[in-house]
């Protein structure tokens, strides 16, 4: 009997653990069919960001009043704001959409970083349909006045902003650099976040030397780059009470595996995805539930965790432990 791919995400019951996370593939309703009829479990759509929510409400504003200066009747040639189409509209119409064509979750992204009246966008897509709101917190501190505390109390407080206005789950995709990431995990928990998605992959600027500018770098992701999220799943599974998701860097059936084994409730994928196209989910299905298949495991959710922090063997090779051990067992190439 084949296993039971399974996984409980947010309080959503997935098929199984693999979701496809915000990306081109999602932005549209031909590419998020191609993925559902892959067999992915969930999808998330691209980010609607917190400059763009500000900038539509105030250039729609700006244009409500321009004349009006003039004659007060001047008011009576503009549409009401309700019948004013914006970008978010769009992005609203997008979850609809996708609710309508996609028996799956639809997962929304708000992309911001200071509470605000843009936070009232998560009650607008809760009632597009949205099954969950991804809450994609992008910030980089570099005044050098702003402490750690302030900082993280930004987080928070956007976080309880966002929670506090809807019903559905809310999951906080956040970066790893925070010196007491356990201890963030459980204050973000506590202010609301159904669910943690580990980790943010900032885009990282690159010069370029022929025009003498600056420019965003976009790579994709590798194999190689898992093993952060990796740990702090581990860490953390069982000792948070939210759920857990893992980004950035699984491609293979084995990162798929491994990150289940350490606690992820589901393995978000992207850059996999942009590389083989939505066959690629077929693909990952189908040799993970072989490998559970062989293994006697009966399903996702009896493995999962099963290598966490709390249940493994040596808990301390999550910890300084396995550092002193990598960096004296390596030999290099030419010893």
């Amino acid at each position: 009997m084949s296993a039971d791919l399974r996984s409980r995400y947010l309080g959503l019951e997935l098929k199984n653990p693999i979701v496809a996370a915000a990306s081109p593939m999602t932005n549209s309703i031909d590419g998020l069919k191609r993925l559902a009829d892959a067999g992915i479990a969930a999808v998330v759509l691209p980010s609607l960001f917190e400059e763009q929510i500000e900038h539509e409400e105030m250039a729609t504003h700006n244009l409500m009043l321009s004349g009006t200066e003039l004659s007060p009747e001047a008011r009576s040639f503009f549409p009401e704001m309700q019948s004013y189409k914006t970008g978010s509209d769009n992005y609203l119409k997008l979850i609809g959409d996708a609710k309508k064509a996609l028996s799956v979750p639809v997962i929304p992204s708000l992309n911001g970083y200071t509470p605000g009246g843009w936070t009232q966008m998560a009650k607008q897509l809760e009632q597009a349909g949205a099954d969950a709101i991804e809450l994609n917190i992008y910030f980089l501190a570099t005044d050098l006045e702003d402490t750690s505390t302030e900082i993280e109390k930004r987080y928070i407080d956007l976080v309880e902003s966002v929670s506090g206005i809807v019903s559905i789950p809310v999951a906080v995709k956040v970066s790893p650099y925070f010196s007491a990431m356990a201890n963030m995990a459980g204050r973000l928990t506590r202010a609301g976040a159904s669910g943690l998605v580990l980790f943010n992959r900032f885009v990282q600027p690159d010069i370029l030397l022929e025009e003498l500018e600056v420019a965003p770098h976009l790579v994709l992701s590798t194999s190689d780059e898992l093993r952060l999220a990796l740990r702090w799943i581990a860490i953390l599974r069982g000792r948070v009470k939210a759920s857990l998701a893992a980004t950035g860097g699984a491609h293979t059936p084995e990162d798929v595996l491994k990150l289940v084994l350490a606690g992820a409730d589901c393995v978000m994928i992207a850059s996999s995805l942009l590389r083989k196209g939505p066959a690629h989910v077929t693909s990952l299905v189908s040799s993970v539930e072989k490998w559970m298949t062989e293994r006697e495991y009966t399903s996702v959710e009896q493995m999962k965790g099963s290598l966490s922090q709390q249940a493994c063997p040596d808990p301390a090779a999550f910890e300084r432990t396995n550092y002193m051990k990598a960096l004296t067992s390596y030999t290099g190439e030419f010893s």
